[in-house]
Parts: C-alpha cells; sequence; structure tokens
C-alpha cells in the first residue's frame, strides 16, 4: 500500500497572510474538549524537534478518534494510503500566530511570529519558506 507523507525538510512554514496574531498565543483551552490546536500545541510545544509533520498529524488523529494505542501502527498505515493536510493547515499557523520549523530530520517546533528566532529563520537563505495556508479565499 503506497504510504504518502506530509513531512517537510528544512522548512519554515510562515503564519498565514490572513491572521490575526501578531504573536504566538496560547489557543484558548476548552473546557468540555481539546481542539486540534490544543493538541498540536501541546505535542509540539513541550517536544521542540521531537516529533515530525506525520508524528503530530496521526497522533492528533488516533486521539481524537479514540483508536487504541496497540492498534496505532496499523491505523497509521491506513490514515497515510491517502494524501493528508499538512501542518500548513495548522490552526497554530493560520490562527494563533506560530511559525512551524521543521529540521533536515522533518522534526518540527514552534517558532513564535514575534520573536528574534522567527526573523532569523525568515532571513535564513539555506531554509525554504513555505506560508501556511489563509483563512479566508
Amino acid at each position: 500500500m503506497k504510504q504518502y507523507s506530509t513531512n517537510y525538510y528544512n522548512t519554515f512554514i510562515t503564519i498565514a497572510d490572513d491572521t490575526k496574531a501578531n504573536h504566538g498565543i496560547m489557543p484558548p483551552v476548552k473546557p468540555d474538549k481539546q481542539t486540534v490546536a490544543n493538541y498540536q500545541f501541546d505535542l509540539i510545544g513541550r517536544n521542540p524537534l521531537r516529533y515530525t509533520s506525520d508524528d503530530i498529524l496521526f497522533m492528533v488523529y488516533a486521539v481524537r478518534g479514540d483508536i487504541p494505542e496497540q492498534d496505532y501502527e496499523s491505523a497509521r498505515l491506513q490514515f497515510y494510503s491517502k494524501g493528508q493536510p499538512c501542518l500548513r493547515t495548522s490552526p497554530l499557523a493560520k490562527t494563533y500566530g506560530w511559525g512551524i520549523y521543521s529540521d533536515d530530520q522533518g522534526r518540527v517546533k514552534l517558532v513564535d511570529s514575534a520573536s528574534e528566532e522567527y526573523e532569523q529563520l525568515l532571513q535564513d537563505e539555506n531554509i525554504k519558506k513555505v506560508a501556511a495556508m489563509r483563512s479566508q479565499r
């Protein structure tokens, strides 16, 4: 079965052109249910450069879908047997002001759009830049 990937390498996902956030903000926590943004923020924010985009997107899918951990391997194969939206669609980059940097191994970390690091990554000619998807057409 063919496997697709959402991973980027040496790439910086910049915030969306139409975001209203002027710096990285923590997604609001809803008392009844965590959102995709909450899960992604926790996983990437607490584990910078530990997980790839594929890891993050699958873990969020698995938790939200109540997939038992013993079924992760087969569920992941099934999940990536068709194309999936990448982190350019993440609410963190679209709405909450976070850039997402992928290193040469595809591992990701969050970068506050108001930080010096964000500006340095924008200026680095060795890193590919792609913008997050716009929220509005």
